[in-house]
């Protein structure tokens, strides 16, 4: 059977926020607009971009508070993967950070898992989650007892993956320790074209994500408070009023903005700040499309796109001292760092080269699964 015969699902994790993830199951939307989607939650007025898709939800849908807390509900999330049958399909893509490569296929259904990453809350971060997440400790206890079922479940759940695809280098590697799986690196993408150099700068940083622990946004803001230099933080989280108590008077929230306002925002500041250990970091590569260079810490997917001293500076610890030594080293060398440059460098990630790679990686995997099937 040839590929343009083929009946697709995509499958992906719970859609009821915008992040890196959803930017890329979008991309898979549009790559397969004619393919069913499967999710275990939707909120169709926080994620916009699916109006015409056909989206399966599961049991988790209808119950309180699913659409706008769903991490109460991460111990049913591999029960209501596993519901769902993909029996029809020839091929099953999932796109995954939790429990969506869980899903159960046939053998003779090719199932490709773009991974973000493998569970963060439940591997590698584990034991900082536990410490850093300002929740009653008897959650905490009982939680501990739930994840270390989940590990369990989820180290089964990547068996049932044909082929991983990886987001990043980091990920990849997080793939071979906590899965024993290989993996091939296709960087996610930007629309590219939709984001501009502007002549002049507002002279203030910029820093952007959802406000939870390990994004360091206490890092960025204590160290802002020390430097007294102009801040915007855009995004929302469990960790806002804490955050807003911390802040001086020069560090101004913003909260949710519109997709166009949040654009003007990237190509009017100084430098994106970037302190968190990512996956990928979708945000850095908006930052560098508007031409401003990144400061970022020197691990995770920030080393697979950003080049230090020409498209962003990097800092070696997630301390105040060492992230107000990179932004005073960027403002003695701003004028070393030439937008054109740093936008040329962006455009090797967007979306036109995402969509070939993947349909290169998908063709290949399925002409090796047909043949033999016949041999």
């Amino acid at each position: 059977m040839s590929l343009t015969k083929a009946k697709i699902a995509l499958v992906f994790d719970w859609m009821t926020t915008n992040g890196g993830a959803e930017k890329v199951n979008l991309l898979l939307h549009k790559m397969f607009p004619e393919a069913p989607i499967f999710t275990s939650i939707f909120n169709s007025n926080k994620v916009q971009g699916f109006e015409k898709a056909a989206v399966t939800t599961s049991f988790i849908q209808h119950l309180p508070f699913a659409k706008t807390w769903h991490q109460i509900y991460i111990g049913l999330m591999p029960y209501a993967y596993e519901l769902f049958d993909l029996s029809e399909y020839d091929i099953v893509i999932s796109s995954s950070h939790s429990c969506a490569k869980g899903i159960i296929t046939k053998p003779e259904t090719l199932h490709i898992c773009y991974c973000h990453t493998p569970m963060r809350y439940a591997w590698d971060n584990w034991h900082s989650y536990i410490k850093e997440y300002n929740i009653n400790p008897i959650f905490k206890t009982f939680g501990k007892n739930k994840m270390h079922r989940l590990r369990i479940w989820d180290r089964l759940a990547a068996e049932r993956v044909d082929y991983f695809i990886a987001n990043s280098s980091i990920t990849k590697q997080r793939i071979e320790k906590y899965y024993n799986k290989s993996s091939s690196v296709i960087y996610p993408a930007i629309k590219c074209s939709e984001y501009k150099i502007v002549p002049q700068t507002k002279g203030y940083f910029l820093a952007v994500g959802r406000l939870t622990p390990y994004k360091k946004f206490d890092l960025i803001i204590e160290t802002f408070n020390r430097t007294g230099l102009p801040l915007k933080i855009v995004g929302t989280g469990i960790a806002e009023n804490s955050l807003k108590k911390m802040a001086n008077g020069n560090i101004e929230f913003l909260g949710h903005v519109e997709d166009r306002e949040l654009k003007n925002l990237y190509s009017e500041c100084e430098a994106l700040i970037f302190p968190q250990i990512e996956d990928f970091g979708i945000t850095a590569l908006e930052g560098m499309a508007c031409g401003r260079p990144i400061i970022a810490f020197k691990e995770g997917g920030a080393l697979d796109t950003i080049i230090e001293n020409k498209t962003g500076m990097f800092f070696d610890k997630q301390t105040p001292l060492h992230l107000k030594g990179a932004i005073e080293k960027y403002l003695e060398n701003k004028k070393k760092f030439n937008p054109e440059e740093i936008r040329n460098h962006a455009l090797k990630f967007d979306e036109k080269e995402f969509h070939k790679k993947f349909m290169e990686y998908l063709r290949e995997k399925w002409e090796h699964k047909t043949t033999r099937r016949v041999a």
